[in-house]
């Protein structure tokens, strides 16, 4: 059976043009959101391809698998999916499949793990740094904390019990509009929950490092996230008071100067605010959007026409 080979093949050829394509592409930058959405339906189609074929190949090894898999089917199902002269690949493939399933929940699980732990730390300084008044009784809708500090700064503490973190560094140097900028920024994050985003993308590019479409997905949602937190700032506040909320966030860090790799997106940040590129028509956003969803379908017509076809 066959099947198997051409869902690893397929997942293999997704993994290899969809990150090109999406590099290639001038509309990411313009639609962030939907660039989210996209890169998300190719890893799922990857991830799905790796299901359907371990799952497949599973049957075609061992007869107990295939036995609980085809037991509602047909007749001329279990024979359109009959292993044939298999060999041992089927085995091996099952079992390298399932390893790496195994592995990929050990690092999500890994990754929220730590996450929990960084916040649980971020949280007990944040008690000794603000600690509560008396009479105030913990996590009684503190959603704003206010800390001294010299660098300006803010961050959205997620968790049962959310919170928005400022500096007052930052108070005194955003002015207006400015922090109301900052404040809808972070909030956009907390919307949209990008913290799993990150979670995920983290966990499948720190599992499988020599996997390129993984470390491209993990960057891509760093980069992703944060110009569609910006469109959700600019578009309550303004494009340029945004930017100016960036910049003056950041501008004591040397971002703006000779600065480290990971920090050169501040600058096209406000570059991109400054000049912002036009958007795609309604229609275009919709076609894309689309065409996205239908990439984790193909894996899945790929596994059931042999079933279709026996039936038809």
């Amino acid at each position: 059976m066959m099947v198997p080979a051409v869902l690893l093949l397929l997942g293999a050829l997704t993994a290899v043009t969809a990150p090109r394509l999406l590099a290639r592409a001038d509309w990411p930058d313009r639609e962030p959101v939907v660039a989210l959405w996209v890169w998300q339906c190719v890893v799922a189609a990857v991830l799905l391809c790796c299901a359907l074929s371990m799952t497949l190949s599973a049957a075609a090894a061992w007869q107990a698998v295939r036995g609980h898999l085809f037991a509602p089917a047909p007749h001329a199902v279990v024979e359109a999916y009959a292993p044939g002269a298999t060999g041992p690949w089927a085995a091996a493939t099952a079992v390298a499949l399932a390893c790496g399933g195994v592995w990929s929940a050990a690092m999500l699980v890994r990754e929220v793990a730590w996450a929990r732990a960084r916040r649980r730390l971020r949280r007990a300084e944040l008690r000794l740094r603000a600690p509560l008044l008396p009479g105030e009784e913990p996590d009684a809708g503190r959603r704003l904390v206010v800390l001294e500090g010299r660098r300006p700064d803010a961050w959205w503490l997620p968790g049962a019990a959310p919170r928005l973190v400022v500096t007052t560094a930052a108070l005194r140097r955003l002015k207006g509009r400015q922090l109301d900028a900052l404040l809808a920024h972070e909030q956009g994050h907390a919307r949209a929950r990008h913290d799993w985003l990150l979670h995920c993308s983290s966990a499948l590019a720190g599992g499988f490092p020599q996997v390129p479409v993984f470390a491209a997905f993990r960057d891509e949602m760093h980069r992703l996230v944060e110009l569609a937190a910006d469109d959700m700032a600019s578009r309550r506040f303004g494009r340029l008071t945004t930017a100016l909320a960036l910049v003056g966030l950041n501008e004591d860090r040397g971002v703006f100067g000779p600065c480290p790799a990971q920090q050169a997106h501040v600058p096209q940040r406000v570059n991109r605010l400054l000049t912002p590129p036009d958007r795609l028509t309604a229609g275009r956003r919709l076609r894309l959007t689309a065409t996205a969803a239908l990439v984790p379908v193909v894996p899945l017509l790929v596994t059931f026409v042999p079933g279709l076809r026996a039936l038809g």
